[in-house]
């Protein structure tokens, strides 16, 4: 296939194969009939179906507008989806868990997570890893590879667990927003002033942010925006990990322990639910398979799609693990017992309150990028079927060119996307200040998330895909690998559930200010 050529005759495409090709297709027919004469077989024709757009520079096989993501793109746009503000209550989860089990409960998901992305990746095309039919998303992967009910399990899943990430983000964005106000209101008053304030303003203008930016048509359109979230990243992660080495430099000392907290600090019953959080914590921390196929549907190929987005992964997850490992870790050697579920809060409001006010607004730029990360694939899916449903509604598929200064091209407005997205990020916003602390029930939509999406429909996949008999070693690994994670997910929901259950008791809507 890597000899097929495209000639331009009369305006028209015209196509050929190399004769190399034709050789080999005469070869193989004559072999066939040979076959036919001496064992009765049947023979098989030799046939190449080649698009008609296959060679045109501004579409791809599939007639979709050329695709020219690399292995960097994906890369910044899995770095943007990971490195999540979690990566500050990692100090958190390490302290639950120990000197020796949190490092090792982080290197094994960085595995678990990177070996089932491979399983995913080869699961975009169906057939041909270079030339078979593309699946668009993580749904229609499902749906080629297993069919059935599993494809609306899959979807309802997915999309559950999107509009839960969108809600979480507002709301941590929020408080990255407040803590500078906040940070800034004791620098003025000399420290005297308590400086309470209300989240809700906060989360307005987050949305406010958000609904222009969701009004970028594709994924592929929003490369800069991860490129610059994922700088964003390792801004405040660094300033976090920096201001732990130097914690640690001041007094001298590593503080924590081999097995985590200890009892007596928290009771038996809260160190169990607090080590199943921390599961949970880390788990999600690396979570980005909810978004895979979207993502590996920007980049252009040859070489094939999967074995870019294989690199990518491998670059992400390296990166992350690097920086999970060091900001979680300096951050329990600074704190020990009494790491704070948010690294840079430990480190106090105001001092230094310049340091902190960078890391902070940061924090909230990159959940700019990141949100519009996970919300572009939920977009996408109601605008095509609503397309597929109301074909000739004007409403739903006409584009409106509008000229913005500075764009080479102009901007295509469409009145259903405008509509619907920002009827998206206002529900978002409206039930973020209505359940501030939503982060718990994320918690437990992430726990119901990691296993099905993370493992058992990769898992599943690859053996549909592969053929892999029931009963082998291979199947009964993969299964094995499966039961391990759906256990580590029950626990880690449970201690959300807990979470959520002490959020209740003070539970005030509209009205939490910080």
């Amino acid at each position: 296939m890597k000899h097929l050529y495209c000639l331009y005759i009369n305006g028209k495409q015209a196509y050929t194969l190399y004769n190399a090709v034709q050789r080999m297709g005469e070869s193989t027919a004559t072999t066939n009939h040979h076959h036919h004469h001496q064992h009765g077989s049947q023979v098989f024709d030799v046939s190449v179906n080649v698009p008609p757009h296959f060679c045109s520079k501004v579409v791809d096989d599939d007639g979709r507008p050329q695709r020219t993501g690399t292995v960097w793109t994906a890369s910044a746009h899995i770095i943007t989806a990971v490195i999540g503000s979690g990566v500050l209550s990692l100090a958190w989860a390490i302290a639950q868990l120990g000197w020796i089990a949190g490092p090792t409960v982080m290197l094994l998901f960085s595995f678990v997570i990177y070996y089932t992305s491979t399983l995913l990746a080869d699961c975009y095309r169906s057939g041909d890893p270079l030339f078979g039919k593309r699946n668009y998303t993580y749904m229609d992967a499902v749906r080629s590879n297993l069919g059935g009910s599993k494809v609306k399990f899959c979807g309802t899943i997915q999309y559950l667990n999107l509009f839960g990430v969108a809600i979480g983000y507002t709301i941590a964005a929020s408080i990255s927003m407040m803590a500078i106000k906040r940070s800034n209101c004791f620098h003025v008053s000399g420290e005297k002033d308590p400086c309470h304030m209300s989240s809700n303003p906060y989360m307005i203008a987050f949305g406010i942010t958000q609904i222009l930016f969701s009004q970028i048509p594709d994924f592929d359109q929003i490369w800069w925006l991860s490129i610059v979230a994922a700088v964003m990243s390792f801004t405040y992660s660094s300033i976090g990990l920096g201001l732990g080495i130097a914690k640690v430099a001041a007094t001298g000392t590593f503080k924590g322990s081999l097995t985590g907290i200890s009892i007596g600090t928290v009771t038996e019953t809260q160190k169990i639910w607090r080590s199943f959080q921390a599961l949970g914590d880390i788990a999600f921390a690396y979570s980005f398979s909810i978004i895979l196929i979207e993502i590996q549907d920007t980049i252009k190929s040859p070489p094939a799609e999967a074995k870019t987005m294989k690199k990518a992964t491998l670059i992400s997850t390296v990166v992350t693990t690097a920086f999970y490992m060091l900001c979680g870790c300096m951050g329990y050697a600074a704190f020990g017992d009494l790491a704070p579920g948010n690294l840079l809060t430990g480190f106090g409001f105001y001092n230094p309150f310049w340091l902190l006010d960078i890391a902070n607004a940061a924090i909230v730029i990159h959940l700019v990028g990141a949100y519009q990360v996970y919300c572009q694939p939920l977009f996408a899916f109601v605008e095509k079927h609503a397309a597929a449903r109301w074909p000739e509604s004007g409403f739903i598929t006409k584009e409106i060119g509008i000229r913005i200064p500075c764009l080479q091209q102009p901007y295509n407005l469409n009145m259903f996307r405008l509509v619907w997205r920002s009827v998206f990020v206002v529900l978002t916003t409206v039930v973020s200040m209505l359940l501030p602390f939503f982060n718990d029930v994320v918690g437990i939509l992430g726990a119901f998330g990691f296993w099905p999406l993370t493992v058992y429909f990769p898992v599943e996949m690859y053996i549909a895909q592969k053929r892999i008999a029931r009963w082998s070693t291979r199947w009964i690994c993969l299964q094995m690998l499966s039961f391990a994670c759906l256990a580590i997910s029950i626990a880690a929901a449970a201690g959300s559930v807990a979470g959520v259950v002490l959020d209740l008791k003070v539970y005030r809507p509209f009205k939490t200010s910080y």
